[in-house]
């Protein structure tokens, strides 16, 4: 079975996360999955692969001895930034002309929309019908590691130790919250939840998470002069004291942002909330402080306990514990090489697992699964570079320096 055929399995399945839950998974949905990995993996013949009390899976396709024992790594969660159960995916031939993905509401994947279209001219397109998201991220990364997993136990030729995970509830930023690392015993890892072939990444944002609760006192309009305070219009004014050019959709690159993820609001109370995000620490720290200095200003203004700040960091970017073994990623692009790709390295504009499990000692590079426009209802995946990630990863475990 190949990776693409995988991935069409996969997708049937809803796994996306809930932010909002307390508990481990935070959907049981994800256990839904993971039980039926486990068996999936059981029948190629990975015989020690189980799901633990926290909804991770892992297992071992053991090899040389002599070799560094290297971990891939994926998540089973997607995001619920869009709807996210019954997918309808299928496979389209992209020849330059716009792409039909719901003919009743009148949904098309347009080149002139998504110019990186241009480069998947005469793939196959895994598409959704418009109206979810696809789940290649990080389905994708799944159904290539368990399509490597495969080739390594049916091919024969020598190939280094690989231990797989598989992890709930990364969308959410809890991936690595339970990940048993102390069994896991990998020498290093990849996790593969990247995008566009040839991409590589070990740089990631330094992130936190802000919620910003105001209150205000209500009172009948009629008679609320000089008495109304409207909590909904303080948090209008703290959003208006952040950079306006530092909003995601005016930043690319290495340029930071703060993101207002979610509202609600009355006139006796209001709450935003944030993500907060750059890649140098000193310019994420200086994001930190401006908001607690516009929620100080406030609270100056309108009296204590207006604004109510809670800030929480999330990871670190783990470029700094990646430079000190850059042999690993050195190998990874050996492997791209070997693959045909044109292995490029980039900063990521969001995380991964393997920014906090590098932190916690297993250092854990990002390697691209082939998905594009994740987290939304134009996402897609073509099936020729599935294949290429699938060998790519072969390749990392077969040539091992």
């Amino acid at each position: 079975m190949n990776a693409a055929e995988r991935f069409l399995r996969y997708v049937n399945y809803d796994t996306q996360s809930d932010e909002f839950s307390e508990t481990c998974p935070s959907t049981a949905k994800q256990r839904v999955f993971a039980t039926r990995l486990v068996e999936e993996m059981q029948e190629m013949g990975i015989q020690d692969a189980y799901m633990d009390e926290n909804g991770y899976v892992y297992g071992t396709v053991p090899g040389d001895p002599s070799l560094p024992v290297i971990g891939l790594i994926a998540h089973m969660d997607t995001s619920p930034d869009a709807p996210g159960g019954n997918i309808r995916a299928r496979v389209v031939r992209y020849d330059g002309a716009d792409i039909c993905l719901n003919a009743e509401k009148g949904i098309y994947l347009r080149e002139q929309e998504y110019p990186n279209l241009a480069r998947h001219r005469g793939k196959r397109l895994i598409v959704t019908d418009g109206t979810t998201l696809l789940g290649a991220d990080d389905k994708a990364g799944i159904a290539e590691i368990l399509t490597a997993a495969e080739r390594l136990l049916s091919g024969g030729q020598p190939h280094a130790s690989l231990r797989i995970a598989f992890t709930p509830d990364e969308e959410i930023g809890r991936g690595a919250d339970r990940f048993n690392l102390k069994d896991f015993g990998a020498d290093y890892a990849y996790t593969c939840d990247g995008g566009t072939v040839g991409e590589l990444e070990y740089e990631t944002f330094n992130a936190a998470g802000a919620q910003v609760e105001f209150r205000g006192r209500n009172i009948h309009p009629g008679s609320a002069k000089d008495k109304m305070v409207n909590a909904q219009y303080i948090a209008m004014e703290f959003q208006g004291m952040l950079p306006q050019g530092q909003k995601p959709e005016y930043t690319e690159g290495y340029e930071g942002f703060f993101h207002l993820t979610d509202m609600q609001g009355s006139v006796e109370q209001a709450r935003l909330r944030y993500i907060i995000r750059d890649h140098d620490m000193e310019k994420f720290r200086e994001k930190k402080a401006m908001m607690e200095a516009a929620a100080a200003f406030l609270n100056r203004k309108y009296g204590a306990g207006t604004v109510n700040l809670t800030i929480r960091d999330s990871y670190y970017n783990m470029r700094e514990k990646i430079e000190p073994c850059m042999y690993i990623v050195e190998r990874a692009m050996r492997a791209m090489g070997a693959a045909g790709m044109e292995a490029r390295t980039a900063p990521v504009r969001g995380g991964t697992d393997g920014a906090r499990l590098s932190y916690a000692g297993l250092p854990c590079p990002n390697l691209c699964t082939g998905g594009e426009n994740f987290h939304g209802r134009f996402e897609y995946i073509p099936v020729e570079d599935m294949e290429q990630c699938t060998q790519m990863l072969v390749e990392l475990l077969t040539h091992v320096e």
